[in-house]
Formats: structure tokens, C-alpha cells, sequence
């Protein structure tokens, strides 16, 4: 049973949203790329304003982690037959098991209250970004034929900081379409030769372990 404290709380939280994310956007009956962001933005700040970036980052990955790994979970926050109570019922229990931050769990409870749950991969995502701009950091795609090991991801990772001068937040993508070899892009940035050169070095040995 929600004591009346939390029920402020949960109201305070609510208001501060709507006021980030603006009267506007909830009146659209679209949901495009930029009222993402909306979402986004607003969880960004609000986290920062309580220094809680570390942890609702962490959480935000734990959802999207339960997205790609469970179908049921990702075919339940895109069924608009669901109800609202249900969906509630179901994002405070995930929240209860991985420890959420109120914060977090309250968010999620918004998107449902504005039905927009439906798209939480898309507005967690850009809130990652989000987070990984603010650091500084350059993001960077990494696909394989071969299945690479977190030591090999690293190597990398350092890599190709080293050749950028700047922390790369790395994802990777075990990609069995490829036809061999590694494929990696930083924003619109080709790779240059002395990278792929170096990229190179590196799968030969992986090759030759």
C-alpha cells in the first residue's frame, strides 16, 4: 500500500515531467523523433538534478537488455491491449527485483500514463546518447563474423581511442550476415587506413589464436 508521502512523490515527479517535456507534446497525436527526445532530455535532467546519472543509466540498460532478451517482455510494452494498471503492475515488479530508483520506476509509469511505454527502447536509447554526448564520449558501431570476447572488444576500444583522441562508447554486434572480418563505423566517420591497418593486426591474431 503507497503511503501518502509516496504518492507526493510520485505526483512531484509526474509534474516535473510534464513541465521538461511540455503541454504541447502530449496534444500530438504523432510520435516522432523529436518528442523522443522530449522523453529523453527530461529523464536526463531530472536524473542530473538528483545525481542519480550513474545509476538510472545503468537501469535504462537493464530495460533494454530485458527488451532484446525477452520477447514476452518486449511483445507486452508494445500491446496497446493491455491495460495501463497491468502494464504498472508489471514495470513496478521489474523494478522491485533489479532495485530501481524511484525516479526510474516513476518515469516508466509516466510513459505508460501518457501510453507511450510503447515506445521505452527508442527514448532509453537516446537518453544513453544523451548521457555519452554530455561525457564527452564518440559512439561507435562494432560488428563481426566472429563472435569477439570482452578482451578483444577492448582492445578495440583502445584502439581507436588512441587514433580519435577521445573516449569511444563502443557497441557491439555479433553479425553471422557478414561475410568476414570486422566493420566499424564512428558517426558518419569512415575508418581510415592506419585504423584499418591496426583493426587488421588485430583480427589476424584473433585468427591465428
Amino acid at each position: 500500500m503507497k503511503t501518502q508521502g509516496s504518492y507526493a512523490i510520485q505526483s512531484e515527479i509526474f509534474i516535473n515531467l510534464q513541465h521538461y517535456i511540455g503541454n504541447k507534446l502530449s496534444k500530438n497525436t504523432g510520435f516522432s523523433i523529436t518528442s523522443a527526445e522530449r522523453y529523453s532530455l527530461a529523464l536526463f535532467e531530472l536524473s542530473d538534478e538528483n545525481n542519480l546519472l550513474a545509476q538510472i543509466e545503468n537501469q535504462s540498460l537493464s530495460v533494454l537488455n530485458l527488451i532484446n532478451q525477452s520477447r514476452d517482455f518486449s511483445s507486452l510494452i508494445k500491446d496497446p491491449t493491455i491495460s495501463q494498471q497491468d502494464l504498472s503492475k508489471v514495470i513496478n515488479k521489474i523494478g522491485e527485483i533489479n532495485k530501481f530508483d524511484s525516479l526510474f520506476k516513476n518515469f516508466l509509469n509516466f510513459l505508460i500514463q501518457k501510453r507511450r511505454l510503447f515506445f521505452t527502447e527508442r527514448i532509453l536509447k537516446t537518453f544513453i546518447e544523451i548521457c555519452s554526448k554530455k561525457r564527452g564520449e564518440l559512439k561507435a558501431e562494432l560488428k563481426s563474423a566472429k563472435k569477439l570476447s570482452n578482451d578483444e572488444i577492448n582492445k578495440i576500444t583502445i584502439e581507436l581511442t588512441k587514433n580519435f583522441i577521445s573516449k569511444i562508447r563502443l557497441n557491439y554486434k555479433h553479425d553471422e550476415s557478414l561475410i568476414g572480418g570486422l566493420v566499424v563505423q564512428i558517426g558518419s566517420t569512415m575508418i581510415d587506413t592506419s585504423i584499418k591497418n591496426k583493426l587488421q593486426q588485430i583480427e589476424n591474431r584473433m585468427i591465428g589464436a
